[in-house]
This record gives structure tokens, C-alpha cells and sequence, in this order.
């Protein structure tokens, strides 16, 4: 009887330990500095490690020019679509372009007829990922979203940055080359290119931006 009440006890420790952590981001939420705050005050116990990985991810913008393993990738495109999604349809495609030479000939062609080259959108990320969404389903631009979520957490938690992107989508879309480029990417028939993410080893580290707490509120 006495082992499993320290049992008991020991596992109420850990759940309070869950809350108060919980408790104290959201208090921390309403100021500045409250990423810094709360990933502080998470670190060290393995219990609040998601929370310490969302609290800590920033869009990153300036990367190194370091290639990203294709093994590190796999793992991050594994959590990726292990995502939620509607009725499990995993109404996504995604497409992954490393290889230098072939992102540079899709930043020219999303360039061609243009004044600019719009190919600095992807930030010069090594590693640029394009998502397709299922067009017969309402649903997948959500699945999407949460595709590329599980991604850019997963490689924080990797020491891989990364930015979400939704310029080069229009680019693409408004090109004059638009259909080489969806040839390149070759997804397939019924799907179209809603969102890309950039993946790298980030070269700053931006701090967090503050959140607005008056967006939310508890209705009873």
C-alpha cells in the first residue's frame, strides 16, 4: 500500500509539474520577451520538450549554405505526413528540391518576364519543399497547413530552420513559365501547388516576435 501511494504521488508530481508549466506560458504569453521566458523556464524536463520545441522555432531567413542530409529530411518529410488530416485522405503531394542547379533553373523561370528576380522569396533556403493540395477535397488546404507544420517542428527539433512560404506559390502560378515548372515539379493530375517551405541551418537567430493575447477569449 505505501509503494503505490509514492507511486501515486510521483505521478500527480509529474501532471502538476505539466500544468504549472502550461500555466506559466500562458502567463508569460502577454509580454515581449515570452518565448525566451517560457522556453527557460521548460528546459530540463523532458515532460515539456514540444512545448520547449514551439516556443523556441522562429521563420528563418537567412540560412548557411550547408546541405541538409537526405536522411535528416526523410525523418522530417515522416513526421510530416504522420500530420492530422481529414478522414485520412493525406489529401497532400509534396515535392522536394535539393539539389541547387535544379532551384536555380525554377528561380529563372519563375523570373522569366519579370523585372526582378522573385527567386530571393525562397530566401535562399538549400532546401525548398512544394506542397500540392487535392483539389476534390475542401479540406486539404488544412491537411496542408498541418503537413508543413509537423515539418518545421520536427526539423527545430533537429536544429534545422525553417520559413513558410506562400509568395512563390504566386509567383509560380502567375508565370509565363508556369506549366515548365509544374512539369518539373510533376505533380499529379487534380493537384495544385498551395504552399512551400524552406529548409536549412539557419545563419541568425531572430528573437521572437510578441503574440496578441486580446485575439483569444474563453466564451462561458
Amino acid at each position: 500500500m505505501e509503494r503505490l501511494v509514492k507511486r501515486e504521488k510521483s505521478a500527480f508530481a509529474v501532471w502538476a509539474g505539466k500544468i504549472l508549466c502550461g500555466l506559466s506560458i500562458i502567463t508569460m504569453t502577454s509580454c515581449g520577451n515570452c518565448n525566451e521566458q517560457a522556453v527557460a523556464e521548460c528546459k530540463g524536463d523532458n515532460s515539456k520538450a514540444v512545448i520547449e520545441n514551439i516556443m523556441s522555432r522562429r521563420s528563418i531567413r537567412k540560412y548557411k549554405q550547408q546541405p541538409v542530409a537526405r536522411d535528416t529530411m526523410k525523418l522530417i518529410l515522416e513526421c510530416g505526413i504522420n500530420a492530422p488530416n481529414g478522414q485520412n485522405k493525406q489529401s497532400w503531394e509534396v515535392r522536394v528540391v535539393d539539389n541547387a542547379a535544379t532551384l536555380d533553373r525554377i528561380k529563372e523561370a519563375m523570373s522569366a518576364g519579370r523585372d526582378m528576380n522573385v527567386g530571393s522569396c525562397f530566401r535562399n533556403a538549400p532546401v525548398m519543399t512544394f506542397i500540392a493540395r487535392d483539389k476534390s477535397y475542401d479540406f486539404s488546404a488544412y491537411d496542408c497547413g498541418l503537413l508543413a507544420e509537423n515539418m518545421m517542428l520536427s526539423a527545430n527539433s533537429l536544429g534545422v530552420g525553417s520559413i513558410c512560404l506562400g509568395s512563390p506559390v504566386r509567383f509560380i502560378m502567375d508565370s509565363p513559365c508556369k506549366d515548365e515548372i509544374l512539369a518539373m515539379l510533376g505533380f499529379s493530375e487534380g493537384y495544385e501547388l498551395c504552399l512551400c517551405v524552406g529548409f536549412g541551418y539557419a545563419d541568425e537567430a531572430p528573437a521572437a516576435k510578441p503574440r496578441d493575447w486580446n485575439k483569444i477569449k474563453f466564451i462561458d
